[in-house]
């Protein structure tokens, strides 16, 4: 059982304590599967941090977006400061897959921009899997995509310590085969150089230097040094170099694999010829003959995870390895936000088979392509051990699944209770929103107001403008940072009704709402099925003056069920809150905090204060010190940028200090020029 050590001076409150203990209790009885239903504002993410203490297990986390990941990532990080907290998302800033379009015979090369942060955090990720047991990993589905086998990198990982015999040249093979880089020059991730009988090492994970030793073919020391100071950090009597990527393998798997990918080049290419395809066979034999010379080469090509099932001797439709393999057997799998997160992994599979499928039929790739792939949903659950759904509306396979084990979590630490529901008629609805929302812009609160579709939503919103109220409309074709400005100025009291569509329903914190409208609430559909309707409802419950006015001509059985669920949790909240003589108060948040928390992901903003504030800062290191200094100054600031995860600014800090870079090398090219001519 590893030991997690929880960082807080807050304890459980409400239906905390209850949570933590019954969840714990099931798994510890043997209960594989259950169901954490805790409404919005009941803290959830402390009781998972509780959970995870007391059970002492590696714990995956998945949600269904990066945003939430990285917000999760550092809340668990907060609390778990002596543990590894780990985060594993998708390393592509712009990702376009590859593809093939027969309609205009266009194919789409996969163009990629690597955050190369984002690779050393999913590098860590697996190592410290392999290395350590109290390990949190928050990730999106790139938990179900393909990685290589866990094995190979048991098998290959370096092992050196003090006295050990090894000879410099046999360390820098080991290096090579681990696809570290030699680099002299230019130390960085993923890089080694050699000067003399030392060779330093940059962990393709870390943000530091092993300096190794080597002066007569036995390791005399092993150091830690900072990548930027040069300055001696620790030392140590023993280290373990991990591999600087996933895809790596032993000489005599890649041997057996190139061969491998020959075979099946030879039969796929007759199949081609036998069905009259001489242009796909063509274009087969070219792509691939090209990757099989870079395998043998150098152990690597691009897209070298189109050969995975080759690489670790799988059998065709075997599933490829994922990060879930890097986990023991034991461990635990928490699925936040499971009722949008499980439809998310179930779906996809088929996406990525279908694009992958044209492209094998039109030659550009081998069928064992379409074996590397994110893994069905089956193949996951075969996967799970100990699985923990979280939502506040849980959805069928969550409550199957779990075998109707659902632990409750409706008492909010704050005493807010769930926002009253009222339903109306619709034949007047638009008459009754104005005298709703004016009570409600009186006491200086806002309202959200729900449409079915785009059009109501620009109308209603123009009408209401008409009539001297402050709106804006949001639904699906304003983009994601215009969103996020809207929301924001919601909140600020810029305007004081906002209008969408199905934009409204997971993932905001708006203590300033007291009302949300939903029209034409009797209509059939996914946006007014009861979670749609709990989720919505919960945009006012953490206002304590919250509620949900649902216009109608008659009641469905989704509003009977979800104005039902929320009667009940609403009696339990209020009989608590009598109990204990508690008095629900709003969490009111200045001006400042709201702007602190909405301008994370308004890039738009970030990217012009951003690129400001780096212009301040260099016209002020150059007034003070050498450019070179200046750019060793950048480098500390751009790495930090990085450890915070704040990439957005580490890279404007990496392309500024490529420019000061380029800009100086063509003055030195410029006095060498000169130089030359004064000597002549």
């Amino acid at each position: 059982m590893a030991k997690f050590e929880l960082v807080t001076d807050l304890v459980p409150k409400g239906d905390q304590p209850k949570a933590i203990r019954e969840i714990v209790e099931n798994f510890r009885q043997g209960v594989k599967y259950q169901v954490l239903l805790g409404v919005t504002g009941s803290g959830k993410t402390f009781t998972m941090a509780h959970v995870i203490k007391e059970l002492g297990l590696p714990t995956l986390v998945i949600s269904h977006n990066k945003t939430l990941a990285a917000q999760l990532f550092g809340e668990f990080k907060s609390l778990f400061p002596y543990n590894a907290v780990e985060y594993f998302i998708s390393y592509y800033d712009y990702y376009l897959p590859e593809a093939y379009i027969p309609e205009t015979d266009t194919y789409i090369e996969k163009e990629a921009d690597i955050n190369e942060d984002i690779e050393r955090l999913r590098l860590r990720t697996t190592s410290s899997l392999l290395s350590r047991d109290d390990v949190i990993v928050v990730a999106s589905v790139s938990a179900i995509y393909g990685l290589g086998d866990p094995e190979d990198v048991l098998e290959l990982y370096l092992v050196l310590e003090v006295g050990q015999q090894i000879g410099l040249k046999n360390l820098i093979e080991r290096l090579v085969d681990l696809q570290y880089t030699r680099n002299d020059v230019d130390l960085k991730r993923g890089n080694f150089r050699v000067r003399g009988g030392r060779i330093d090492i940059v962990p393709a994970y870390e943000d530091y230097i092993v300096r190794i030793e080597v002066p007569d073919k036995t390791i005399e020391s092993i150091k830690i040094v900072d990548l930027l100071t040069n300055k001696v950090l620790q030392v140590k009597d023993k280290i373990v170099i991990y591999p600087a990527g996933h895809w790596v393998t032993t000489k005599s798997k890649l041997e057996r694999a190139i061969e491998s990918i020959k075979q099946e080049l030879e039969e796929r290419l007759e199949e081609l010829y036998r069905q009259g395809k001489i242009l796909e066979a063509q274009r087969l034999e070219r792509r691939t003959k090209f990757d099989l010379e870079m395998l043998k080469e150098v152990g690597y090509c691009p897209g070298i995870e189109n050969y995975s099932r080759h690489l670790s001797g799988r059998k065709p439709g075997e599933r490829p390895f994922c990060l879930i393999d890097y986990f023991p057997d034991e461990y635990l799998t928490i699925i936040d936000e499971s009722h949008v997160t499980i439809p998310q992994l179930m779906a996809m599979y088929n996406g990525d088979r279908s694009r992958k499928e044209t492209l094998v039929e039109y030659g550009f790739r081998l069928p064992s392509a379409l074996d590397n792939r994110p893994l069905k949903f089956e193949e996951i659950e075969e996967l799970w051990d100990k699985v923990l759904f979280v939502s506040a509306t849980p959805a069928e396979y969550e409550i199957k699944k779990s075998n109707g084990i659902v632990v409750e979590q409706i008492i909010r630490p704050t005493g807010l209770v769930d926002p009253e529901i009222i339903v109306k008629p619709s034949s007047n609805q638009v008459e009754d929103m104005i005298e709703e929302i004016r009570n409600v812009v009186e006491r200086g609160e806002r309202v959200l107001i729900s449409t079915i579709t785009k059009r109501t939503a620009e109308d209603l919103a123009e009408y209401l403008t008409t009539l001297g109220f402050r709106v804006k409309y949001l639904h699906s074709e304003i983009d994601a940072l215009e969103r996020v400005e809207i929301i924001r100025g919601l909140r600020l009291g810029e305007f004081d009704v906002l209008v969408g569509v199905n934009l409204l329903r997971e993932g905001l914190d708006l203590p300033e709402v007291s009302l949300v409208l939903i029209t034409d609430a009797d209509k059939t559909g996914f946006l007014r099925s009861e979670t749609a309707l709990i989720q919505m409802a919960g945009r006012a419950a953490r206002n304590a003056c919250g509620r949900v006015v649902l216009y109608a001509d008659v009641i469905t059985d989704a509003m009977e069920r979800a104005i039902k669920e929320t009667n009940r949790r609403r009696e339990i909240q209020m009989a608590y809150n009598r109990e204990h003589n508690i008095v629900p108060q709003t969490i009111r948040k200045t001006p400042e905090e709201i702007i602190r928390t909405t301008i994370v992901a308004d890039e738009r903003i970030i990217k012009k204060s951003d690129e400001d504030d780096i212009e301040k800062e260099v016209a002020e290191l150059k007034s003070m010190f050498t450019i070179y200094e200046v750019i060793e100054e950048l480098e500390r600031r751009m790495f930090k940028a990085a450890s915070l995860l704040d990439f957005e600014k580490a890279a404007k800090y990496r392309d500024t200090i490529k420019q000061i870079k380029n800009e100086l090398e063509k003055k030195e090219k410029k006095v060498a020029k000169a130089s030359k001519k004064g000597t002549k």
